[in-house]
C-alpha cells in the first residue's frame, strides 16, 4: 500500500511539473483547494524579504508561482510599487486577491492565472522572483527559462531566486536542488548569495545575465 502511495505521489508530483498546462492547473487546483498548502500562508519574516526589498527598489516585482499571496501580503508595502504574482492555479489566487483585499494593496498588487513556464508578461520590472517555484523548471531547462525571462528585467534589473538546499534534516543537501543552484551559478552572473541555516538551508540567489557585463 505505500509503495503505491508512493508510486502515485511520484506521479502526482512529475504531472505537477511537467505536464500539459491543464493536468498542471487541475492538480494544484485540487491542493490549494484543500489544506495542503495552507502552512505557507504565513511565512512574514521569510528570509527572501530582505534582498527582495533590497533589489526592488521601490519597482516593480514580477512573481512566478505566487501561491496564496504570501509573498505580494508580506514584503514590505513600501519596498515596492507594483507587484504581478502569476500562478496556474485559479484556487490559489483567489486566496490571494481576496488576501490583498484585507491587507488593503489592490491598488499596487495584480494577478494573472497562468503557466510561467510559457507565460509573457507585459513590461518590463526590477525584480523577477522565483521563490521555491525552480522546483519545477526541468533543470536542462533552467538557462532557457531565465533566458526567456532576461527581456522582461529593466536595464538594472535582476534575478531573486529562493531554494532550499537540505532535505529537512539540516545535514543531506539534495542533489537535484544543488545541480540547480550549480547551473545558475555557472550561467548568470552572481550578483549576491543568501545562505541561511535551518534544516532546509534556504539560500536566496540574486542574479542577471552575463550578457550585461
Amino acid at each position: 500500500m505505500n509503495i503505491v502511495k508512493r508510486s502515485g505521489n511520484m506521479i502526482t508530483s512529475f504531472l505537477k511539473a511537467y505536464g500539459p498546462s491543464n493536468i498542471k492547473k487541475v492538480l494544484w487546483d485540487k491542493e490549494f483547494s484543500g489544506t495542503k498548502w495552507d502552512f505557507i500562508d504565513d511565512t512574514a519574516g521569510d528570509c527572501v524579504y530582505a534582498p527582495l526589498e533590497k533589489y526592488a527598489k521601490n519597482g516593480s516585482i514580477l512573481d512566478l508561482g505566487c501561491g496564496p499571496g504570501n509573498t505580494a501580503n508580506e514584503v514590505a508595502e513600501s519596498g515596492y510599487q507594483k507587484y504581478v504574482g502569476v500562478d496556474i492555479s485559479e484556487e490559489a489566487l483567489a486566496k490571494a486577491r481576496k488576501r490583498t483585499t484585507q491587507t488593503g494593496r489592490d491598488g499596487k498588487n495584480f494577478f494573472e492565472q497562468g503557466d510561467f513556464i510559457s507565460y509573457a508578461p507585459a513590461g518590463t520590472f526590477d525584480v523577477i522572483l522565483f521563490r521555491e517555484s525552480m522546483y519545477h523548471v526541468p533543470t536542462g531547462k533552467i538557462k532557457e527559462t531565465l533566458d526567456r525571462f532576461a527581456k522582461y528585467l529593466k536595464p538594472e534589473g535582476v534575478f531573486v531566486i529562493r531554494i532550499a538546499l537540505s532535505d529537512g534534516s539540516g545535514v543531506r543537501e539534495k542533489p537535484r536542488p544543488l545541480g540547480m543552484v550549480n547551473v545558475m551559478e555557472s550561467e548568470f552572473e552572481l550578483v549576491e548569495r543568501f545562505q541561511h541555516e535551518g534544516k532546509y538551508r534556504p539560500t536566496v540567489l540574486v542574479l542577471k545575465p552575463k550578457r550585461r557585463n
